[in-house]
């Protein structure tokens, strides 16, 4: 494939020189031995000037412009308006080029944009081209009948005024006095023609100067500074190589990974000039004209690497992709309420992109609520900003549709119908087990959210945690919408709506599964009988140079997908560039509630999903846990590990009782806080065991906590007996309601991947704690690891302790939550680890726990060690249920959310699929 810039000098003379049109007068054109700038002068043209304390920058092309790319001799504007362009010729070097010709002389060109320099190499012939290809344009431009084209001939004494002194024919070189007097009537003769827009804008002049619509962006790349010697590309001269031919410019950002290298040579480029560049995945090789043109990108594509693109080179802590990142600002959202609230307010300020992917994603859903209009409902944001100009790049998960009903398929049309700049791809096509799970939403590449939330239904919530929905009581239960046709985004008339979640919003998962997600403002689920399961979940907004990690990581999944896949080849589904990290603290909006903090990007990725492989959550997860001093709070939706090298692979457990050992040999006090959802999140019936599905996550989590030898409490009884109840708790959250005259209880759904330690580390994201979430060869994944730098004074086991602003804010906040602390005004935060504390927290699970067991007799319990017991249990009519009065006293002494887990919960019975049942054919690894 050829690498040269369109029509570029590619550094070593080879410039491609236009064919003379066969009827134009050979006597129109000199013989090209002298330069003389008079024959190109023209009437007065636009003079490049600014405004006084004017700053170029703020000319230069927006970024939006990488969408709209032009061929060069389609003319389009390279140099920013106003903005002028100087040229200085700096130095020469003899060449030899091997012919009998002899040496020859090759002048280096620095030239100056605004805030851009940058250094190309030419030989006197390419002036000599150069002028005749501008003498051309203009004589034909003169020649066209039509008048705004016309281009006259200047008087005689003006251009008397403004005549350049001829330079003689290339030859032998005389003095060093000689040399030096021609390179500044070749500067002189450079800048005469770069301050007429006639010609600077030409496509010979811009690609003599080695320049393209992408070179001028300033969020591309950095000021081409440096080393005055050192030899220096246009800006983003990368790009300029690469962006006619959209097959290469897929691998601009996938080109810098620990897998780069550059050869020169035909032995490894099997091409007679040509420049081999490896990644860690692809391959690409470069034409050249010549063995020093050759050499010479070899050598600016490796000072690029090593320079703007040297943070990709290696793999850095945790084995991620991406470093740790001083001075983020980075702000924590627990539940969907001010999460998607943010997300909204970020929607509104983006200026250029928007990306998200999602494992699902809703396009109805409204992100402020109750929703009295459209105004907040995401695809209607979205197609406003596509409106405005911004463009909309969504990534999909594709689902066995036979296995998950989550129909990607119609949120991909939903969102392609409303605008052109609305892009949706689905990724696999081929049927896997694996999925894309991470949820990432970035706008401009400058602010990221990321965490456990999809953009679905279900997910809204906030610390209320209501089972009901029914609106004023004064009206209908539930407005009755149209159903939307398929050419009408019909809705109902919100204008009255006292409603959170419409439609399909309002879901219980357990008792029932989304269907019909093409009717989204129809009910599945009676809400006047059936209470609605509150979502617990916690997310993050990031800020500067970790989104710009985040973007990047986006970009590598759309380029990768678009490469892979025949159908989003074409034109119409662009190749999206990332953005510098140059300009990634210029931050053109923040969020407000940010805290200082260092970030690092972590993720879970393979081959079929990225196209590299990576499990950096997985490191870091083990890393903190190892290293951590104090306690550890664990927030997931999954909690399956401690490895026996077959079935489940990860080590997350096996920290856990290590570290925990380690405290008991010491005598050291230290607490691990486990928090999962009562139940797993599959449709299912519990009071008859909840299916196959619900009994296999249940199996291989008990296999974690406290079945069979490799689990956690099995090890840690083994050395020290019940004394593990001093270090670790394992719990759930329940709450309560009102519906249809009597108390109501649902579990809450945690579906929350967070670790805390020591209050000063907090890892947030989309990685459960299980091997298809922490291999990287399974699902993709996506996460943070947040570390507080700004100190405040707080307690740790009684003693005076420096804990970090974002993790101890996160941590007070989610413990008074489910403690309650709103009815406990005493309630002190700040220790998590003395002893008082944790008494606490532990009486208050166990109290809480046998309040709802003995009004709702809750599933799962402990009291339903088999299915035996499980029928009889159910069969006894609950207390909510015969006496609501005596019901409502009793759950008057609940507190927060926090209950036990049930740990001995159908502990006689073998929860594992059996084998005649579709999940039974199952490979163990979908559950693990």
């Amino acid at each position: 494939m050829k690498g040269r810039a369109e029509g570029g000098g590619g550094g070593t003379g080879q410039t491609r020189i236009p064919q003379r049109m066969a009827t134009s007068p050979e006597s129109l054109f000199p013989p090209g031995g002298d330069l003389d700038s008079s024959q190109l002068q023209m009437e007065t043209d636009e003079v490049d000037t600014l405004r006084e304390g004017e700053d170029p920058a703020d000319r230069m092309h927006p970024f939006l412009a990488i969408y709209d790319l032009q061929p060069l001799k389609m003319h389009p504007l390279v140099f920013a308006p106003g903005v002028p362009v100087t040229a200085q010729v700096v130095g020469t070097e003899r060449y030899t080029s091997g012919s009998k010709v002899g040496t020859c002389t090759l002048y280096s060109v620095r030239l100056t944009h605004g805030d851009f320099t940058w250094t190309t190499k030419k030989k006197f012939r390419h002036f000599q081209e150069l002028h005749r290809d501008l003498l051309r344009h203009k004589v034909l431009m003169s020649l066209l009948p039509l008048a705004r084209f016309a281009v006259p001939y200047p008087p005689a004494r003006e251009a008397a005024d403004r005549e350049m002194p001829s330079l003689p024919r290339a030859g032998p070189e005389g003095s060093s006095r000689h040399a030096s007097s021609k390179q500044k009537y070749l500067e002189n003769y450079l800048n005469r023609l770069l301050t007429m827009s006639f010609y600077r804008n030409y496509h010979a002049m811009t690609e003599f100067l080695e320049v393209s619509q992408l070179s001028f962006i300033p969020d591309l790349g950095p000021k081409g500074l440096g080393d005055p010697e050192a030899l220096r590309w246009p800006p983003c001269s990368w790009l300029h190589l690469l962006w006619p031919r959209p097959s290469l410019l897929s691998l601009v950002q996938e080109l810098f990974d620990p897998g780069f290298e550059v050869q020169v040579g035909n032995r490894s480029t099997e091409a007679r000039y040509g420049v081999r560049i490896d990644t860690s995945h692809r391959s690409l090789i470069l034409k050249c004209s010549s063995y020093r043109q050759a050499r010479w990108w070899g050598q600016e594509i490796t000072e690029l690497a090593q320079g703007p693109g040297k943070d990709f080179l290696q793999l850095h802590r945790h084995e991620s992709y991406a470093p740790p990142r001083p001075g983020t600002l980075a702000r924590w959202f627990v539940n969907g309420a001010g999460y998607f609230a943010a997300v909204a307010d970020a929607i509104l300020r983006a200026q250029e992109e928007i990306f998200i992917t999602d494992w699902w994603l809703s396009p109805e859903i409204y992100l402020k609520r109750p929703a009295h209009s459209d105004d907040w409902r995401l695809d209607i944001m979205l197609k406003k900003k596509a409106e405005e100009g911004v463009r909309v790049s969504v990534l999909l998960f594709k689902e066995v549709e036979l296995a998950l009903g989550i129909n990607s398929g119609y949120s991909k049309r939903a969102l392609m119908l409303l605008h052109p700049n609305i892009k949706v791809m689905r990724h696999p096509d081929q049927v896997t087990l694996w999925a894309h799970h991470e949820k990432l939403l970035v706008v401009d590449q400058v602010v990221a959210f990321l965490g456990g939330l999809d953009l679905a239904y279900g997910r809204w919530d906030d610390l209320h945690y209501r089972l009901t929905d029914l609106g004023d009581s004064s009206e209908s239960a539930a407005p009755q919408p149209p159903i939307p046709c398929s050419d009408s985004p019909a809705t109902p008339d919100f204008s009255h709506n006292q409603l959170f979640w419409l439609g399909k919003d309002y879901s219980n998962l357990i008792i029932k599964d989304w269907v019909q997600l093409d009717r989204p403002f129809e009910d599945f689920i009676d809400r006047e009988t059936t209470p609605r399961m509150p979502w617990r979940d916690i997310g993050v907004v990031v800020h500067g140079p970790p989104a710009r990690d985040l973007a990047r990581h986006f970009i590598q999944r759309w380029n990768f997908t678009k490469t892979t896949k025949a159908k989003y080849k074409t034109p119409m589904y662009p190749y999206l560039l990332p953005k510098s990290t140059s300009t990634s603290n210029q931050l053109p909006f923040t969020l407000p509630g940010g805290q200082c903090t260092t970030v690092q990007v972590l993720r879970s990725v393979d081959r079929w999903s990225a196209g590299t492989l990576e499990n950096s959550i997985l490191n870091a997860y083990l890393h903190t846990i190892r290293e951590s001093q104090h306690f550890l709070y664990i927030e997931n939706q999954f909690f399956i590990s401690c490895s026996d090298g077959r079935t489940v692979l990860n080590k997350v457990g096996d920290e856990i009782v290590d570290r925990i050992l380690k405290a008991h040999k010491q005598g050291q006090c230290f607490r691990v806080y486990v928090l999962l959802p009562l139940l797993p999140g599959f449709e299912g019936d519990i009071s008859t065991g909840g299916g196959n599905s619900i009994q296999a996550i249940l199996h291989f989590t008990y296999r974690t906590l406290c079945r069979g030898e490799y689990s956690i409490l099995h090890r840690l009884k083994a050395a020290m007996g019940t004394a593990w109840r001093d270090y670790m708790s394992i719990c759930g959250l329940r709450t309560h309601g009102e519906l249809d005259g009597h108390p109501v209880s649902e579990l809450i759904y945690i579906h929350s991947k967070m670790l805390i330690a020591d209050d000063r580390t907090v890892i947030i994201g989309s990685a459960n704690i299980n091997d298809r979430s922490l291999l990287g060869k399974r699902d993709s994944e996506l996460a943070v690891l947040i570390e507080d730098t700004e100190m405040e004074p707080s307690l740790m086991d009684g003693v005076e302790y420096q804990a970090g602003r974002f993790a101890l804010s996160l941590r007070k906040h989610c413990f008074s939550v489910v403690l309650g602390a709103d009815a406990r005004p005493d309630l002190d935060l700040r220790d998590p680890v003395c002893d008082d504390f944790f008494q606490l927290w532990q009486d208050t699970a166990e109290n809480n726990a046998n309040i709802y067991e003995q009004i709702f007799r809750c599933l799962p319990s402990n009291a339903t060690r088999s299915l035996r017991a499980l029928r009889e249990y159910v069969a006894v009519e609950p207390l909510a249920v015969v006496s609501p009065p005596l019901a409502r006293s009793e759950l008057s002494q609940i507190r927060g959310h926090l209950v036990h887990f049930p740990l001995k919960f159908l502990e006689d019975e073998s929860l594992l699929p059996p084998l005649g049942s579709k999940e039974g054919v199952m490979p163990l690894e979908v559950w693990t």
